[in-house]
């Protein structure tokens, strides 16, 4: 038996086993909270097998209604299941749910709507539809869940298999291909699955535009120990290491890009197994650097996800990965690539005046995956916008400073925030060059990194002290400057970054991630509201964003 849902719940299982989203819950775990917004697909809750000792029916019927008293189930309802009992059934309590971080977002009216519930009307409402309403979920058909392909299945099924066996160390898994073609459920997915088995998996994220664990912009790397029932905007963590890298593509600077991935990277232990998250970026340049990459982490399992539009796309063999010519690499040429073990990747020799690097790939498994959900490979097609998605995550970020023990939410402008002088803090604009006559206007209700740089932050004046060039360095989280005093030389800064981490930082990063507008139009108070203005035209020449052509490639890349 399975139920498709939409809304939020906390999910308890109270006899036998469930699964929900490729994660198996039984009923010595304790409760889970199930996010299921209209943004993503569906999640279900699907009844499992599992193993019972040798006890007859009696028996287990017993055992279920001491798990219902145990969770003060009201005796009517426990007469109501224990009518329908079977053997081998699973029994779930579903409650209503209710998060500060979830407050928070649907306190803003474009994302009120996320979780509701389309109600039916008339005779198709049933006692149970009305039982689930009061939990604050609805049902669905199945195919607005999750629809894997055969080529998934049999995927997941040889990646959970290499995961468990360990035969050739450590597995790592690198997932790529175009955008909208479910990268990001199918790590979800992944994941989920391989914390049935292990106690943890760690994830390394390179996608900047959609991030998975952290606000949009960073790479980072994340031990997950407890499985993904969400979108991003529900589970929001500290990474174990995170560069900000500042924009939501690497389009403008694909050597620092390189650099950041190799940084975060070189966290990695090679002790439990490793998903990769890949961008959507693979045509053009974007192609070159996706080569680029899987040479520097070099993967044992590549699981490339094709869509429409991609036929051509080439498949990513190890034969391919060696010859094939990358942005920054060559392509390997026999007898004239030095052997360079994985774990010396910070050493990669730069070449006089060129950026060009040469790495030995030990050779991996493609695993190819056709997807087979509606729109696959279609970005036009999405739910959602990815700067929609990005916003989502942002707020789920902020959320995280709505005091819990309060049910209201609180808009940011009533928080109190850090002081912090001028002196204590670098700064650093990354995308763009500012004068520094202007550098306090651009900084002013912004969106920073809040970083730490080894060198010592000296200053013989109160400041502000400005970095020349953007280091790649340890970004402990992320705040809004709320303002900025001139006359007493201080950032006021509004974060959830806890104290003891506050200390460390000595740097803040500000690039092209914004707050999102409806942090702005959304403070509250009538009439004029800060920081918005509705006399802004697009059509005056240059007031838009300047697009760069990202499939074009390269003149030299180009030649056959």
């Amino acid at each position: 038996m399975k139920l498709t849902f939409t809304g939020k719940c906390r999910l308890t299982c109270l006899y036998g086993a469930v699964r929900v989203f490729g994660f198996t819950i039984t009923q010595e775990q304790p409760p889970y909270n199930l996010f299921s917004p209209q943004t993503h697909c569906a999640l279900t809750i699907e009844a499992v097998t599992y193993e019972t000792l040798e006890k007859s029916k009696k028996e287990m019927r017993m055992s279920a209604r001491a798990m219902l008293r145990a969770h003060h189930v009201p005796r009517d309802a426990r007469i109501k299941l224990l009518k329908n009992f079977a053997p081998l059934c699973s029994v779930v309590l579903l409650e209503s749910l209710d998060t500060s971080v979830t407050r928070f977002i649907l306190n803003h009216p474009e994302f009120s709507h996320i979780f509701q519930v389309k109600r039916q009307k008339g005779p198709c409402f049933t006692p149970e539809d009305a039982a689930l309403a009061s939990t604050g979920i609805g049902k669905r058909d199945s195919e607005s869940g999750l629809l894997l392909s055969e080529s998934s299945v049999l995927a997941v099924e040889e990646l959970i298999q290499a995961c468990c066996e360990e035969d050739d160390g450590c597995p790592v898994i690198l997932v790529c291909g175009p955008k909208s073609t479910g990268k990001s459920t199918f790590n979800r997915y992944l994941i989920n699955l391989l914390l049935n088995h292990l106690p943890c998996v760690e994830y390394l994220e390179c996608d900047l535009g959609q991030t998975e664990f952290t606000p949009p912009g960073c790479v980072s790397f994340i031990n997950v120990s407890e499985p993904c029932l969400g979108p991003p905007f529900t589970h929001q963590r500290m990474p174990r290491k995170m560069v900000y890298y500042g924009e939501a593509s690497c389009d403008q600077d694909t050597e620092r890009y390189i650099d950041t991935v190799k940084c975060v990277f070189n966290a990695y232990k090679r002790e439990v197994p490793l998903v990769i998250n890949t961008m959507g970026w693979v045509k053009g340049v974007g192609l070159l650097l996706l080569i680029d990459i899987i040479r520097l982490l070099a993967p044992s399992h590549v699981v490339q996800i094709r869509g429409e539009g991609f036929k051509d796309m080439p498949h990513f063999t190890p034969e391919y990965i060696n010859l094939a010519t990358g942005l920054h690499t060559k392509a390997k040429l026999q007898g004239k690539c030095k052997n360079m073990d994985v774990s010396g990747m910070e050493d990669w020799k730069q070449y006089e005046g060129e950026s060009d690097f040469q790495t030995l790939t030990t050779g991996h498994k493609l695993l190819c995956v056709q997807p087979e959900f509606p729109g696959a490979g279609n970005a036009g097609e999405a739910r959602v916008h990815s700067s929609i998605l990005r916003d989502m995550a942002m707020l789920g970020y902020l959320g995280q400073l709505q005091p819990l023990e309060t049910r209201s939410v609180l808009p940011l402008h009533s928080l109190i925030p850090y002081q912090v002088p001028f002196n204590a803090v670098a700064l650093r604009v990354i995308h763009t060059d500012v004068a520094p006559t202007q550098i306090m206007y651009s900084v002013n209700a912004s969106w920073v990194g809040l970083c730490r740089i080894l060198d010592e932050v000296r200053c013989q004046t109160d400041g502000p002290i400005l970095l020349t060039q953007t280091p790649v360095c340890d970004c402990l989280g992320f705040g809004i400057i709320r303002a900025v005093d001139t006359e007493r030389k201080l950032y006021h800064i509004l974060t959830p970054v806890p104290p003891e981490n506050l200390r460390l930082v000595n740097c803040l990063l500000l690039g092209s991630i914004t707050i999102p507008d409806c942090v702005f139009t959304n403070q509250g108070p009538e009439g004029e509201i800060p920081y918005v203005t509705s006399e802004y035209s697009y059509d005056i020449s240059g007031a838009g964003k300047l697009k760069m052509k990202k499939h074009l490639k390269r003149r030299e890349h180009s030649r056959p």
